[in-house]
């Protein structure tokens, strides 16, 4: 199988782990459902915190089951991170719902060649409906370079998921940026 069908398959199989583990812990009643699509002040935080430890407890259960051969990293974001940036969209003049900037609570990452990626990047408008996409785009910022790709099965009571595709040659840059930028609430 080629590189860009695996990622392919990779994309399908967490957007289907996805939508798994919203009915195994929302529709079966575990945790109770909530419209992500309303701002920090009407979302508790409770209610992030408990979405973040579930699916941090159990992650690897529904990861081993997936049908990925292609080699990625994964993390759950820790309540550190999500602290951070609830102070910071919480401090905002304009408001946006909670699921349109806490969209990373699960993140996966696969380093690519650049002409897998732009190969990737045609296909993304088809997959966005066949694969039940959220969105996607490029992020090209402060030195960090990479291709975002958002899981949330159509609802606002998911909350969103995140695949990076990086190019193999911004590596080191974006490990670099991502300490200097999005690990600041660590010192």
């Amino acid at each position: 199988m080629n590189k860009i069908n695996l990622v392919k398959q990779l994309i399908n199989e967490v957007n289907r782990l996805h939508l798994q583990f919203f009915r195994d812990y929302f529709e079966a009643g575990r945790i109770e459902p909530m419209n992500l699509f309303r701002t920090i002040s009407k979302v508790p935080v409770n209610h992030i915190y408990t979405y973040r430890l579930t699916l941090h407890e159990s992650i690897n259960d529904y990861l081993m089951t997936a049908d990925i051969d292609i080699k990625y990293f994964y993390r759950v974001k820790t309540r550190e991170s999500i602290d951070d940036k609830i102070s910071r969209y919480s401090m905002r003049d304009d408001q946006y719902p909670v699921n349109n900037w806490l969209n990373d609570i699960f993140g996966a990452r696969v380093i690519l060649s650049a002409d897998e990626i732009e190969s990737i990047m045609e296909q993304l408008d088809g997959w966005q409906e066949e694969l039940n996409l959220k969105n996607w785009y490029l992020r090209d910022k402060e030195g960090y370079r990479g291709l975002h790709v958002y899981f949330k099965n159509k609802s606002n009571f998911y909350f969103p998921w995140e695949l990076q595709i990086w190019d193999i040659n911004d590596l080191q840059s974006n490990i670099e940026n991502h300490e200097k930028f999005k690990r600041s609430f660590m010192c």
